[in-house]
């Protein structure tokens, strides 16, 4: 079992929204063996938000991979300075080219977890990703299991919050309406796969049976999905909330926190509202849950298929067009999965 205690610890991890949450339980084993260790964590600047509060490290460092930083000199750069600290350890947690190249520059004493095919070399301990058996959040902490750690409790998902983003998100709904004690259904209708996207009209018609009940909606996403939530809107009954791209990363936690149920495709926001506590509803297809599902007992996942070909990718499956489309999900379905979970976890008022 390696040593981990009083090390000064680097993580890279360069990867998307939904994925760095799913780092989250990983940041809090390791904190909790990582006894008087130092520990900074790479990411993306964009996302920063998602770690900024988290205690389980000491420092933050961020990389604008898209912006000043996206390419091989300004990766080295960044790379010798974290070098300058002397680590005594290196966890890589994704074999994807960029973060791979940023770990070996790094060059620390010990370089452990995953990486891309030309980075193995200059490893000592070497982690696949599982992607056959694993969900995503316990392959990373298979990085750990690897090095012979054997307690992995954890608590989820977390992003923690700050006062400001609070009291932004408060203001945000005292000027839209929302009172005290009305309970909040979030909506996340959008996704980066247009296959993974469940018909606008049919969000619409949810939010309005809730709507009914006596419920406040809510529109979250990102500016990416504005057309799609004006479409939804311009089809319903009631006046939902629109915080369609609205809110930062940090602010979203903050205001998904506030609703009583969430319903969302599979995307980035998903894990966003696992993070804090919300029972949800997830729409899948043609992507497995298994792997990339919400990591939470508080949740419903509706799928489009009943028939997952391990080991094949998403795009390969769409290629194929045998998949039927996430469309197979009803209204019916979603709404009797909502009226579950309000009945075992009640509303938030």
């Amino acid at each position: 079992m390696i040593n981990l205690k009083n090390k000064r610890i680097i993580v890279t991890f360069l990867m998307h929204l939904g994925d760095l949450i799913l780092i989250t339980p990983f940041l809090q084993i390791l904190r909790r063996h990582a006894v008087g260790s130092d520990i900074t964590l790479v990411v993306d600047e964009k996302l920063a938000d998602v770690v900024r509060y988290n205690p389980n490290i000491d420092h933050l460092v961020t990389v604008d991979k898209k912006g000043k930083d996206n390419s091989l000199t300004a990766l080295w750069h960044i790379g010798r300075r974290l070098h300058s600290q002397h680590p005594d350890l290196l966890m890589n947690l994704h074999p994807n080219e960029r973060t791979s190249f940023l770990a070996t520059a790094v060059g620390a004493k010990q370089f452990v977890g995953m990486s891309h095919f030309l980075a193995r070399p200059f490893m000592d301990t070497y982690t696949r990703l599982d992607r056959t058996h694993l969900h995503a959040a316990d392959m990373y902490i298979d990085v750990l299991k690897q090095l012979g750690i054997e307690d992995y409790k954890n608590a989820g998902l977390q992003i923690f919050t700050c006062p400001v983003w609070e009291k932004r998100v408060e203001d945000f709904y005292m000027a839209s309406d929302l009172r005290e004690k009305q309970p909040l259904v979030g909506f996340n209708i959008g996704s980066a796969v247009p296959q993974k996207r469940w018909p606008v009209e049919r969000f619409a018609a949810v939010a309005d049976y809730f709507s009914d009940k006596g419920f406040r909606c809510a529109f979250y996403g990102g500016p990416m999905d504005k057309e799609m939530v004006r479409e939804a809107v311009f089809l319903m009954k009631s006046t939902p909330i629109i915080c369609t791209g609205k809110f930062s990363v940090g602010e979203l936690a903050a205001a998904v926190r506030r609703c009583s149920l969430f319903i969302t495709n599979d995307s980035g926001p998903m894990h966003v509202a696992v993070s804090q506590d919300v029972p949800l509803i997830a729409l899948y297809g043609p992507s497995n849950p298994k792997f990339y599902g919400p990591y939470t007992k508080k949740a419903i996942i509706l799928e489009s298929t009943n028939k997952y070909e391990i080991g094949k990718s998403m795009k390969k499956i769409i290629r194929e067009g045998n998949y039927k489309g996430i469309s197979v999900i009803t209204t019916e379905q979603v709404i009797e999965a909502g009226n579950e979970l309000i009945a075992q976890y009640g509303t938030k008022n």
